[in-house]
């Protein structure tokens, strides 16, 4: 048996209408029928049935001023209902005007009753999955929307307004960066907080496509270009037609690559391997990079030209590390949304677990983190999320303690002392690189030691050496 969705049949012929009728109601629908087009609108207002099959051919209102009545009421209530036209008189222009309007589909009489159930199941199934669409774009907007995003330091409060600003305008905007600070995430809210909300966003990872691919993918090609080109192939850029393109890694693009998207933001058009015409592109572009642009624009890896057209409205994410203070939100808000995830009764951090948080340097940023208090809620059973619970490398961050607070028990069991220290040290070194963008001169520096100590203690950690 079919759901119970709702039909209303108008015709001006009580046969048909009750042959109908019984078709339907046997199918499981719920049927109502109305003699006119005024009164199947009556109908209509009143009941809001999922779907209308209506007579073409009427006196009065007729089936396409239905159809149009239907569709603009269907709108105003935010809902999608599919119209049905049934006419004796089936010829090409009819059914050509009736698919204009906005007909799921078109019926001749005589009908066999198999046809009618058949694309009266089609179009609900159609409904169903254009209300399905919307519903998961109203969530797409509810998840994107700067609302998500957690934290409230002063850092932060300054990307909030420039974003807000930026919203509404179509300028493209340059997201900077180190790797985990949330610049995709940022760049999805500029795009559902916008005008182009309904239309695709298409992210692209820049350093992810071969060299010998970027102009394919971004552009598209056409079938016998090269070898292995089958078919015909839209690129990113014409799949993000109306939308916003997210350009993720964009100083990882090879310059070649560079002058044609430079020349797409210029003209608006881009020209598919292969095709002797040009398409039209209405694109928003959005660009992100962890890199220094203005350093590689100087060593003459990134062209100066596009990274001025690229660079309109540029967005600094700050690290986690610049905005300490919304560690313990942010740890929160995972904790919360882990415990959830894996039905753990996990609801807080111990304030030990806390003030390892706290005092981790965190140089893979808030994907670090919520990567971390996603294992500590799995790891956990109890309600409180403990210090065991963190790896290895958070146990020899914790800062000294306040006056009178209690030191944390020396374990029954012993520890391996030796391998505390080396995590200790291995975790310094690496977040001092981090932070010092890998120049072990500067890393050095941070740590308090001299170069030739830094660089013994990497040899011995068998991690990366060379001379600067």
């Amino acid at each position: 048996m079919a759901d119970s969705a709702r039909i209303l049949v108008i015709d001006d012929e009580p046969a048909l209408r009750e042959v109908l009728g019984m078709v339907l109601m046997r199918a499981g629908y719920d049927v109502r029928d109305a003699p006119s087009g005024e009164a199947g609108l009556r109908v209509f207002a009143q009941w809001m049935p999922d779907l209308v099959i209506s007579d073409l051919t009427m006196p009065g209102i007729d089936g396409l001023e239905v159809l149009r009545r239907v569709k603009l009421a269907a709108v105003e209530s935010g809902r999608e209902v599919p119209v049905i036209l049934i006419t004796a008189y089936a010829s090409t222009g009819t059914a050509v005007a009736a698919m204009k309007e906005g007909a799921f589909d078109y019926v001749a009489k005589p009908f066999n009753n198999e046809e009618v159930r058949l694309v009266v199941q089609k179009a609900l199934a159609m409904r169903r999955l254009e209300a399905e669409n919307v519903r998961l774009h109203a969530a797409l907007q509810t998840r994107y929307q700067l609302g998500q995003f957690v934290g409230t330091s002063p850092r932060m409060q300054e990307v909030y307004g420039l974003v807000r600003r930026v919203m509404g305008t179509r300028i493209n905007c340059l997201i900077c960066g180190e790797s985990g600070t949330g610049k995709e995430l940022l760049a999805r809210a500029i795009h559902y907080g916008s005008d182009r909300s309904q239309r695709p966003f298409v992210a692209v990872n820049c350093g992810a496509i071969p060299e010998a691919l970027v102009e394919s993918e971004l552009f598209g090609h056409r079938k016998g270009s090269f070898t292995g080109a089958l078919r015909d192939k839209a690129g990113y850029f014409e799949a993000a037609a109306g939308g916003t393109i997210f350009l993720d890694e964009i100083g990882e693009m090879p310059l070649a690559a560079q002058v044609k998207v430079l020349r797409v933001l210029a003209e608006r058009k881009v020209s598919p391997v292969g095709a002797a015409e040009e398409i039209a592109v209405d694109v928003r572009v959005v660009a992100a990079t962890n890199r220094n642009l203005k350093e590689e624009v100087k060593a003459g890896r990134f062209r100066e030209d596009l990274y001025y057209r690229l660079n309109v409205v540029q967005i600094d994410m700050p690290p986690l590390r610049e905005r300490g203070e919304d560690v313990g939100v942010l740890a929160q808000y995972f904790i919360e949304k882990f415990a959830e995830e894996y039905g753990k009764p996990v609801r807080a951090p111990t304030p030990e677990a806390l003030r390892l948080l706290q005092a981790y340097p965190w140089p893979g940023n808030v994907r670090e983190l919520q990567n971390i208090v996603e294992r500590a809620v799995a790891l956990e059973s109890g309600t409180l999320l403990t210090a065991s619970a963190l790896p290895e490398r958070l146990q020899g961050g914790l800062p000294a303690m306040a006056p009178g607070e209690k030191e944390e028990e020396f374990p029954a069991e012993g520890i391996d002392l030796e391998a505390r220290l080396a995590a200790i040290e291995r975790h310094y070194i690496e977040a001092a690189l981090v932070a010092a963008g890998n120049n072990r001169t500067a890393a050095a520096r941070l740590l308090g030691l001299t170069f030739r100590s830094l660089r013994y203690r990497l040899v011995k950690m068998g991690m990366q050496v060379g001379d600067e």
